[in-house]
């Protein structure tokens, strides 16, 4: 049995009840995206995607009249935040109790003092900023100082800006995994990022030279598959997500169309060899791209291309298999500022022959991850509930 997971990066379907809480009462990513830059999206039409409460319906966007053939639904995250990592951890399994450490006002002296110490030089910036923003403020001082620019956002991050030309990958590689290594206890924050960025003023990041540092989870439902003998074949940044824990097999994506093209063609090759397991990718772009930068123009593009490449990767699900398209967490490219929102995750699922499938609101996103224990035979008695009953 072949199961393909494909997260979304940040299309959110509209605010939790605990919105308020986080500043994001009245945010809805995909209709604000739709209402702002119009797409039509038949083929999520087709899965299900105006069915889902609150998602707004239009003959420009999301067809009302499409006939469905999909499982839909919306999921709640439980855990206290809205960012890739806690969002990602519930997705299999890990319910976090307290939210990870940000900060606000930067990071404190003893975190800099040996951040600079292990480095050998100093450090530019160290607040929260804009990763496009940053660069174009502080790239020409670090051309000329060769200090790296440090800085967060209002996620659980310590990301690290270095022109290619002035610091090599592997030395901002090496920065970072110094970096993790101090950024524990009470320093401890979610992931460590390298932001390697290029070319002249105001410069554009290499996105595809990226790389995240996370803490290491708790075991998760990836863990299980792994131990039950099932393939775990992470793609894109999903295995730097999880500090590579779970895995049997890895492939980096530079963005969303190699994203696309590589994981149809592991499902084709999965299938072809009759491989039995988990295929794992996040499509960042939507976040990183387009969300962050509020251009809700590049997001609707962004929207279109997947769904005019759905086709192709629902005629290689299996027979026996199953394709299940899910979202993070929410980053409304109308909101006020340059954060991620709080919001419902998407929920479609589809397997040949299905017809029409009310998934309902999910208690929790953790939910995924049981339902692909339930479906690949793995033992799991953590958080969640199994949905695979009703898909298969």
């Amino acid at each position: 049995m072949l199961l393909t997971i494909i997260v979304l990066d940040s299309v959110g379907v509209g605010e939790l009840p605990d919105a308020a809480s986080f500043g994001d009462v009245g945010s809805h990513t995909l209709n604000h995206t739709l209402a702002a830059a119009p797409a039509r999206l038949p083929h999520l039409a087709g899965l299900g995607l105006g069915h889902i409460p609150t998602v707004a319906s239009g003959p420009q966007t999301i067809p009302a009249d499409t006939e469905i053939h999909g499982a839909y639904g919306r999921m709640r995250e439980v855990s206290p935040g809205k960012d890739t990592s806690t969002g990602h951890w519930e997705f299999m399994g890990v319910q976090l109790e307290h939210a990870f450490q940000i900060f606000p006002d930067g990071f404190p002296p003893a975190v800099m003092d040996a951040f600079d110490a292990a480095t050998g030089r100093g450090h530019l910036c160290n607040k929260p900023y804009s990763g496009t923003d940053v660069i174009r403020d502080y790239g020409e001082e670090h051309r000329r100082t060769g200090n790296p620019i440090v800085y967060t956002s209002g996620d659980s991050v310590f990301q690290i800006a270095a022109h290619e030309d002035v610091v090599p990958l592997e030395t901002l590689y090496q920065w970072c995994l110094a970096a993790r290594e101090l950024l524990q206890g009470p320093y401890a924050v979610a992931r460590v990022i390298a932001r390697p960025f290029r070319g002249e003023h105001p410069f554009d990041r290499a996105g595809e030279h990226r790389r995240d540092f996370s803490l290491l989870p708790p075991p998760t439902v990836l863990d299980s598959l792994k131990g039950a003998g099932q393939a775990v074949i992470g793609i894109g940044k999903i295995p730097d997500i999880y500090a590579h824990q779970g895995f049997t097999e890895e492939i980096h994506t530079d963005d969303n169309p190699d994203g696309i093209r590589k994981t149809l063609a592991r499902m084709t090759q999965a299938a072809q060899e009759g491989t039995s397991g988990l295929i794992f990718t996040n499509l960042v772009d939507f976040d990183a791209k387009y969300g962050h930068r509020r251009d809700p123009a590049g997001y609707s593009a962004c929207l279109a291309a997947f769904d005019a490449a759905l086709p192709d990767l629902l005629a290689a699900v299996p027979d026996d298999g199953a394709l299940i398209i899910i979202s993070d967490h929410g980053n409304d490219p109308t909101w006020r500022g340059t954060d991620h929102t709080r919001e419902h995750g998407m929920l479609l699922a589809y397997r040949p022959g299905i017809g029409a499938v009310n998934l309902g609101e999910r208690a929790t996103f953790a939910d995924v991850g049981a339902t692909a224990a339930h479906a690949l035979g793995a033992g799991w008695d953590g958080p969640g509930e199994s949905f695979w009953n009703q898909i298969a």
